[in-house]
């Protein structure tokens, strides 16, 4: 493989990986403070991806408005997933909760056929982001570039809003005991909501992402990324918002480079997410940079 081949695959693998990233890190916040894996996560980054194609193509609103818009909306859509399937069940037993996030995914699914349609839709992608770069040899479309650094950007914010404000100490007491965190004065509703309000808004970011890589939006378009992007949190350690990062870049680059060494696995393509899944929970079961969590009860 001639260097300006294997540089091109490695700005697809980094760009796959920071859109894992950015899915993974919701489900590792979600799960660092309520041992739940948020199901439904995937759904969300849809229903983001949707929402910014409608705002551009019905409303025709500015690209970068409809970005802001369709962000907003999922975050509200997320905390209301939160209220509504989560929050009656926040004292029953986790297998409660389990399937009641089990059961939200398959609604938000069939409710999207019904409302958005069966067929695909294509992504309308804005010109500053369609621009084919040319970095000497390799030829690289600007999303790839921006895809990363955007990641990156996001990936700062929050682990400035967790390590350095009220907000996100709280978020670790929380994670801690919120049983404790309760007798403390903090608000643990409020703080599980503001979690999942931050971890649908890096949804949406991740779902405008996507569609602007890859335009075809259907409306079970979340349910495979949804899996990879729980695969990345559980790689990294699950809990750890730099280990789902680090997960998703690792899951990125692996699909791109072994679909680019070896072409004959690209039907397997998908497989390799599992298979290094397998591979994770066999040789470090609590993940690259995870910790050893007492279970809740």
């Amino acid at each position: 493989m001639g260097s300006q081949v294997f540089l091109q695959h490695l700005a697809n693998g980094i760009s796959l990986g920071s859109l894992y990233a950015l899915l993974a890190i919701g489900y590792t916040m979600v799960y660092g403070i309520l041992r739940l894996i948020n199901f439904a996560h995937g759904d969300i980054f849809m229903f983001g991806t949707y929402m910014a194609y409608y705002a551009i193509t019905s409303f025709m609103l500015p690209w970068w408005l409809s970005f802001i818009l369709a962000i907003l909306l999922t975050v509200i859509f997320g905390v209301m997933v939160e209220r509504s399937a989560y929050k009656p069940l926040r004292n029953s037993p986790r297998i409660s909760v389990m399937i009641s996030a089990i059961g939200a995914s398959f609604l938000i699914e069939n409710v999207a056929i019904v409302v958005f349609g069966g067929r695909p839709k294509t992504f309308p992608v804005p010109e500053m982001f369609a621009k084919v770069l040319s970095l000497g040899e390799v030829s690289i479309v600007s999303v790839t570039l921006y895809t990363p650094v955007i990641t990156l950007l996001l990936l700062a914010l929050l682990l400035y809003v967790v390590n350095k404000t009220k907000t996100g100490m709280a978020m670790r007491a929380v994670s801690k005991d919120y049983e404790a965190a309760r007798l403390m004065g903090i608000d643990v509703n409020r703080i599980i909501s503001f979690t999942f309000a931050m971890g649908s808004g890096l949804a949406a970011v991740g779902g405008i992402m996507w569609g602007m890589k890859y335009p075809t939006l259907l409306p079970l378009m979340g349910m495979m990324p949804g899996l990879k992007c729980f695969i990345a949190a559980v790689v990294g350690g699950i809990g750890d918002i730099r280990g789902a990062v680090l997960g998703g870049f690792i899951l990125g680059l692996s699909e791109i480079m072994i679909i680019a060494f070896f072409p004959a696995l690209t039907g397997y393509r998908d497989a390799i997410a599992f298979v290094l899944l397998i591979v994770i929970l066999l040789v470090k079961p609590t993940g690259l940079m995870g910790q050893n969590l007492t279970e809740k009860v």
